[in-house]
């Protein structure tokens, strides 16, 4: 009887409940240099995550020193900001990869993770983006469009460009989703 009662315990779905993977992290996904094989899921689980696709030479590219303050204020606490360079808006990341990598740490200090090249416009997008722009509502318009992931896995906001990394929007949902554990 006790060895059932623990198998029961031990194959019950709660069990698996917690080793299940929200939809919008179960993705593996290329890093920017070397390619590695990220899971998501296993690295960024109960995280909040600012998922943002970024551009090196775009009016807006300014906005990686404000990423990496909000990153490196809010870290410790669970925010992790993803940053994804894509060359679909206006030709503005037509670098390599190295470039890439280079530019973001010798000119704006960015050490948030930053990951392989991405299409995220409509029609183009990787699955990835596919899948936050369905839960969105929205593709990316711009350069420097952010999506904010709770800890749970679910896309709990959306942001265009024009919305500056420390604008008191952004932030505000950043400490909210970061105070539910």
């Amino acid at each position: 009887m006790l060895r059932v009662l623990l198998t029961l315990m031990i194959f019950s779905p709660s069990a698996f409940a917690d080793e299940q993977c929200a939809p919008l992290l179960d993705f593996t996904l290329p890093a920017l240099i070397d390619h590695s094989p990220v899971k998501l899921c296993d690295r960024y689980r109960n995280r909040v995550l600012l998922v943002v696709n970024t551009a090196s030479k775009c009016g807006y590219t300014y906005q990686y020193a404000g990423l990496e303050k909000l990153y490196s204020r809010y870290k410790d606490e669970g925010l992790i900001v993803l940053g994804f360079p894509s060359n679909d808006f206006g030709n503005q990341e037509p670098g390599s990869e190295k470039a890439i990598h280079s530019f973001c740490r010798l000119t704006y200090g960015v050490s948030f993770p930053m990951f392989a090249k991405s299409s995220v416009r409509e029609g183009d997008a990787s699955p990835f983006y596919q899948a936050l722009a369905g839960e969105a509502g929205t593709f990316p318009k711009w350069n420097f469009h952010k999506y904010l992931i709770d800890r749970q896995g679910k896309l709990i906001g959306s942001f265009p460009a024009q919305v500056k990394p420390e604008s008191d929007e952004l932030i505000t949902s950043i400490k909210s989703a970061l105070e539910i554990k």
